[in-house]
C-alpha cells in the first residue's frame, strides 16, 4: 500500500502544479488590466485640469512651449494682480486682446495673458 501511495504522490504534485500554474496564467493578465486601469485613473485630474483651463481661455496653458510656461512663473506671473493699480492692461509690454479675445499677450513671453493679471516686470504705460 506504500509503494501506490508512493507512486500517486508525484502524480498529484505533477497535478497540483498544473492546476496552480493554470490559475497563476489566468490571475497575471487580470492583475495587468487592474494595473493598466489605475494608470488611467491617475491621468483623470490632469483631463479635469483641461477642463477648468478651458472655461478660462486666458489659464489655457497646453499650447504654450514649456519654456516660456517657466519664464512665466520666474517672472512671478499671477492671473489676478495683488496690486489694483498694476494690472497688466496698465502695463507697456502689454498686448491688448484682438476684437472678440478675452487675453492678450505680452512682449516678455509667449501666451495668453489676463488683462487684470499681474508680473514682476510691470511698466507702467506712458
Amino acid at each position: 500500500m506504500t509503494d501506490k501511495f508512493l507512486l500517486m504522490k508525484p502524480k498529484s504534485n505533477r497535478r497540483y502544479f498544473l492546476q496552480k500554474w493554470g490559475q497563476l496564467s489566468l490571475w497575471v493578465p487580470l492583475a495587468g488590466a487592474g494595473l493598466a486601469l489605475g494608470c488611467t485613473k491617475n491621468s483623470t485630474p490632469s483631463r479635469k485640469k483641461d477642463k477648468v483651463s478651458a472655461t478660462n481661455p486666458c489659464e489655457d496653458l497646453t499650447e504654450v512651449p514649456a519654456v516660456d510656461v517657466e519664464k512665466r512663473k520666474s517672472l512671478g506671473y499671477t492671473s489676478l494682480s495683488p496690486i489694483p493699480d498694476k494690472e497688466c492692461r496698465t502695463c507697456q509690454l502689454f498686448i491688448p486682446p484682438k476684437e472678440g479675445a478675452e487675453c492678450g499677450g505680452c512682449l516678455l513671453f509667449a501666451g495668453p495673458v489676463a488683462p487684470e493679471a499681474y508680473c514682476t516686470y510691470w511698466a507702467p504705460r506712458v
